[in-house]
């Protein structure tokens, strides 16, 4: 089961962190946002291994990183646009081979979500 928290109003330019509470972390865990009427994009993703895949529009403003003995990864999001406002989901993918975020129906389980807004 996951569990997001962290998301919040803000204005544009501040920084939120998104927390995802995992009862374990899998092979890759990511962060989806869907924006209303956009489709669910992909934001950022973290292997086992540590290493990280970010979509462009958010490069060099977020971060993706995880806790392995809290079982929880973390999305910091600094610099945040009015055009980042949607529902941000946690993921997890089981199977081992890839993290990529192009492609949400790899992924086996999902949080919730918890809504970002900037204005």
């Amino acid at each position: 089961q996951l569990v997001e928290s962290g998301g919040g109003s803000v204005q544009a330019g501040g920084s939120l962190r998104l927390s995802c509470s995992a009862s374990r972390l899998r092979a890759c865990m990511a962060w989806f946002r869907q924006a209303p009427g956009k489709e669910r994009e992909g934001v950022a993703a973290i292997y086992y291994t540590g290493g990280t895949n970010y979509a462009d529009s958010v490069k060099g403003r977020f971060t993706i990183s995880k806790d392995n003995d809290k079982n929880t990864p973390y999305l910091q999001m600094n610099s945040l646009k009015p055009e980042d406002t949607a529902l941000y989901y946690c993921a997890a993918r089981f199977a081992f081979g890839g993290c990529g975020i192009s492609n949400s129906n790899s992924y086996d389980d999902w949080g919730r979500g918890t809504q970002v807004t900037v204005s």
